[in-house]
């Protein structure tokens, strides 16, 4: 399977995954023409797209899905009926192209692509999070949540390929200088996974079939890339993990 973190933060979210002829997009929230070179940069093109799922209708996550299924009216959107409503009245637009409707939990096949959705803890409306597996490698994306459930454990749990939410050094956010409103969003139940929030996730669900982890969803602001890099690998060491290749991912 391919996988490429095409952008990830809050300025846009935007994964690509492949495998034989079938080419998907997780999220759409950068521009049409950021994706057009993101996707120029790895040899591919937004004409070989087969589809995309949306996690939820914050615009980060669907912004660019307009101009997107403009582009490639073929292209098939999938979301759970609360995120695909959500979506459109976030963007004040109607989908040129229908909406494949699932229910959160359910599981469904796009090509040589086998889904899993689950339910994540967000401040959204349903919002979901994706394991995509090719019959050989299982990719777990988890890139909003503001903590960790049995649910989301049961499902990360046995991946080849984990892309997980590394949003804020905590002590990086309480010095921010934010309004103490926006911290309490952040550090909640529906807001964001820490540094170590995220290790303790990967420490829980990794077994010996791991062999990379993208660090996603940085705050430009309340986090350093090295900073999460430096809480995964002391988890690591400490589970005398090796050969896990870390990536931060791009914002």
């Amino acid at each position: 399977m391919e996988i490429c973190v095409l952008n990830s933060g809050s300025n846009g979210n935007a994964i690509y995954l492949a495998a034989g002829d079938t080419r998907i997009l997780i999220d759409a929230g950068i521009s049409l023409r950021m994706l057009r070179q993101r996707l120029k940069q790895i040899d591919r093109d937004v004409g070989e797209l087969d589809a995309v799922l949306i996690s939820h209708e914050h615009t980060d996550h669907c912004r660019g899905l307009p101009n997107l299924s403009r582009a490639r009216p073929e292209l098939q959107l999938y979301a759970n009926e609360g995120t695909a409503g959500g979506v459109e009245v976030a963007l004040r637009a109607t989908m040129p192209s229908p909406w494949n409707i699932f229910e959160t939990g359910t599981d469904f096949t796009i090509g040589a692509l086998h889904i899993q959705s689950f339910a994540v803890p967000h401040d959204s409306g349903d919002p979901v999070a994706y394991v995509v597996d090719d019959g050989r490698h299982r990719v777990g994306v988890a890139t909003d949540l503001g903590t960790v459930t049995p649910v989301v454990r049961r499902h990360l749990r046995d991946c080849d390929v984990l892309v997980i939410e590394t949003n804020h050094d905590t002590d990086m956010l309480r010095q921010s200088g934010r309004p103490w409103s926006l911290i309490q969003r952040i550090l909640g139940r529906q807001g964001h996974l820490s540094n170590e929030q995220a290790a303790e996730l990967v420490e829980e669900v990794m077994t010996e079939r791991l062999r990379a982890i993208f660090l996603a969803h940085l705050s430009e602001d309340c986090n350093t890339p090295d900073n999460a890099m430096a809480a995964l690998r002391i988890m690591l060491r400490r589970n005398n993990c090796t050969g896990i290749a870390l990536m931060p991912t791009h914002r």
